[in-house]
């Protein structure tokens, strides 16, 4: 982002690991406050796996998902209401990543910090009073934010759904929260034409095609469902993220079934989606980019915990069903989806300068 400069307003913006949503949101939030004239610094994943705090982190979501119903045990009864064992890891965090935030104020100094994870936040919230010309921003990209979302010194809460308003108070009742839509990186607001996306892909106009994807962790039997939706006739654009196992095993479906078009971390997901006729994925930050390029969802129901609350606000919206992650039921949601759905729209369905606008105004009610 922008150099850091003493004539410009100087926001940093703190996101989780890079296994998760948040790192996006940071992006496409620090694109809009650039845009707004201010500098932005980004912290990228590193400053949470660079105190080996991250990593652990994934591998214990990994294992908890792993064994059924063990991280929704985890989520509804330690996070969500705040238990000691929740309170416990939340503070052997905040007192790793705490020291580091120090040293990148110190050398960068801040007028806004914008936190976009339960740990950031965490963190943010310890070393704040030592700067007290700076104000702590929490954004929220759960549908409804659990007990370690909220933290003292924080002047403004951004939510995305009008239930987690309440959430936030049922911790801090005098808190300041803000409702707004999830924040989109600017690419997915000009994304190329359909007929251009699949061009570039090798997508025939007639076929019918579906992009695959589960978040930046790739979690799920993406590769077994891939497979499905190949052989039921479908082009399949079939995402791993970081997931290197996942991407290996897309590429040898691939060479067995030429309808599978498998990517690892890449950066053409709005030309993915524009390809595309449904965007099939879990419950997430995807969810909004489909929703601004145009596309309708299948969401998959992979993800426990937090991933319960975003399916559901997902479908509240609209322009989504839902389906398990057993491949042979994907094929025919998939199937039942594509023949109903509309026309896809030939421009963005939402505004950047609208979002910003909304983003503009929230910042401005805490007096930045």
């Amino acid at each position: 982002m922008g150099s850091v400069g003493w004539s410009r307003r100087r926001a940093l913006l703190v996101p989780g690991s890079a296994g998760t949503g948040h790192q996006p949101a940071a992006v496409a939030c620090a694109s809009s406050l650039e845009a707004l004239g201010w500098s932005t610094r980004v912290l990228d994943a590193d400053w949470l796996v660079g105190q080996g705090w991250g990593q652990a982190a994934e591998d214990s979501f990994r294992v908890m998902l792993a064994v059924p119903g063990l991280y929704d045990a985890f989520h509804f009864a330690a996070l969500r209401t705040g238990s000691r064992l929740a309170s416990r890891a939340d503070a052997a965090a905040r007192v790793r990543l705490a020291p580091r935030l120090r040293e990148v104020l110190d050398r960068n100094p801040a007028d806004l910090v914008l936190s976009i994870s339960p740990t950031g936040a965490s963190a943010v919230s310890t070393v704040v009073r030592g700067y007290p010309d700076m104000r702590h921003v929490v954004f929220c990209t759960d549908a409804l934010p659990h007990r370690l979302w909220i933290h003292p010194n924080v002047d403004l809460y951004l939510v995305t759904s009008v239930s987690a308003e309440p959430s936030v108070r049922r911790f801090e009742p005098e808190a300041q929260v803000r409702v707004i839509p999830p924040p989109v990186r600017p690419e997915f607001y000009r994304p190329p034409s359909r007929r251009v996306a699949r061009v570039g892909l090798g997508i025939a106009e007639s076929d019918r095609c579906v992009l695959l994807m589960a978040g930046s962790r790739g979690i799920g039997p993406l590769a077994e469902i891939a497979s499905a939706l190949a052989q039921a006739g479908l082009q399949v654009l079939a995402v791993a993220g970081h997931n290197a196992r996942l991407g290996r095993r897309l590429r040898a479906v691939a060479d067995r079934n030429s309808g599978v078009h498998p990517f690892g971390f890449t950066d053409r997901i709005p030309e993915l989606m524009a390809a595309c006729d449904l965007v099939i994925t879990s419950p997430g930050g995807a969810c909004m980019e489909a929703r601004t390029v145009g596309r309708p969802l299948l969401l998959l129901d992979l993800i426990q915990g937090h991933g319960r609350d975003n399916l559901q606000h997902e479908l509240a919206l609209g322009g989504a069903a839902v389906t398990s992650k057993q491949p042979a039921e994907v094929v025919r949601s998939a199937l039942a989806s594509l023949q109903r759905m509309p026309v896809p729209p030939a421009a963005p369905t939402r505004s950047l300068a609208d979002w910003e606008d909304m983003f503009r105004c929230a910042l401005a009610s805490i007096g930045v």
